[in-house]
């Protein structure tokens, strides 16, 4: 069953791509289309800049954003000047980016946009709960380049991955990459309570005691943990890490002779890498995130920039069994006509 009936059963989803040309866009584009005659108000932004003709880093052409009318968009005011469609102007925000101030608008008519939203995930967080004045159901956010950080459950609900031969021409790499990420995302969440205290420290490492008490352990950043002369599991093996998630961290805690709980902010902040991850978790470690996510479902692109096209159903066979997840090829999926009705 194609999965654009679950978006609108969420506040906000976020739409990001795995790597440039793995059909961001066109997922984007398949979502917008058949949500038309959705009776749910939608809104639609970008972190960051998306949607230009031209791709301003291969200088190729790339798929636009279509807006259907009654859609509510955010983009700044010199994109708003160059939109395509007609549209009224709900409101100008005082948050400022470097294309001016960020317009809401709602499209009178269908046609096309350049979004260009908050460039960091606190401003999109922001944006999407200040749409709730306009009685918007689902914010979607468009995601830049591999701007994981974007789909942090901290920001938007849940999301859509697309990935794609950009990402690796050899279909087992491809699904080992993209299973990587997906566990990423579905990391257990720790209980309601702990999440709260732990949202507050915003640097360093901590120690977390069988009372779920809290100790700063004076390291700043994982880099300098092995400069402490202090031992760091002297209040137990759970350690929550406010910040990044090196390798170096992970290869530190993974000597421990006991299992590691290792607690961090949420998945954008793993640059681990996947040997490193699945050593930790197969030495006995877990790691948890603060908060819960949910990946709809994965499209696919088998075109590769270069012109090599890898065998579609293979893949969407090779992920789907790995991932246990609807996998779609929206290109195939926009050839029926019949699909892009939308159904309650």
């Amino acid at each position: 069953m194609p999965f654009v009936k679950d978006v609108v059963t969420h506040k906000s989803i976020s739409v990001v791509g795995l790597e440039k040309n793995t059909g961001k866009t066109e997922t984007l584009n398949y979502v917008l289309k058949r949500l038309r005659t959705s009776q749910k108000q939608i809104a639609i932004t970008s972190i960051g800049l998306d949607g230009e003709r031209i791709d301003s880093v291969t200088q190729t052409q790339k798929p636009e954003i279509v807006v259907s009318k009654g859609v509510i968009f955010v983009t700044s005011e010199k994109h708003f000047f160059e939109k395509r469609l007609t549209a009224e102007i709900l409101d100008v925000s005082n948050h400022r980016t470097a294309m001016g101030r960020l317009v809401i608008a709602k499209a009178l008519s269908e046609g096309k946009v350049i979004l260009s939203g908050p460039s960091d995930t606190v401003g999109v967080r922001k944006l999407i709960s200040n749409l709730s004045k306009w009685d918007v159901d689902t914010t979607i956010v468009d995601g830049a380049l591999s701007r994981l950080s974007l789909a942090s459950p901290a920001v938007t609900d849940a999301m859509i991955l697309a990935t794609g031969a950009a990402l690796s021409a050899n279909i087992p790499q491809l699904v080992r990459k993209t299973l990587f990420v997906k566990q990423l995302i579905e990391l257990e969440p720790v209980d309601a309570e702990l999440s709260e205290q732990l949202q507050a420290l915003k640097s360093g490492i901590w120690a977390i005691d069988k009372e779920n008490r809290l100790h700063d352990l004076d390291i700043q950043s994982v880099f300098m943990i092995d400069k402490s002369e202090r031992d760091i599991f002297e209040f137990g093996t759970r350690l929550y890490v406010a910040g990044a998630v090196s390798d170096k961290l992970i290869n530190c805690l993974r000597t421990h002779k006991r299992p590691v709980e290792l607690i961090i902010h949420d998945f954008s902040k793993v640059f681990a890498s996947q040997l490193n991850f699945d050593a930790f978790l197969q030495g006995g470690n877990t790691m948890k995130s603060l908060f819960k996510n949910k990946l709809i479902a994965v499209t696919i692109n088998p075109l590769a920039p270069n012109g090599l096209m890898l065998n579609t159903e293979t893949l969407q066979k090779a992920l789907e069994e790995e991932l246990n997840i609807p996998v779609y090829d929206v290109m195939e999926l926009q050839k029926d006509d019949s699909s892009l009705k939308f159904r309650e």
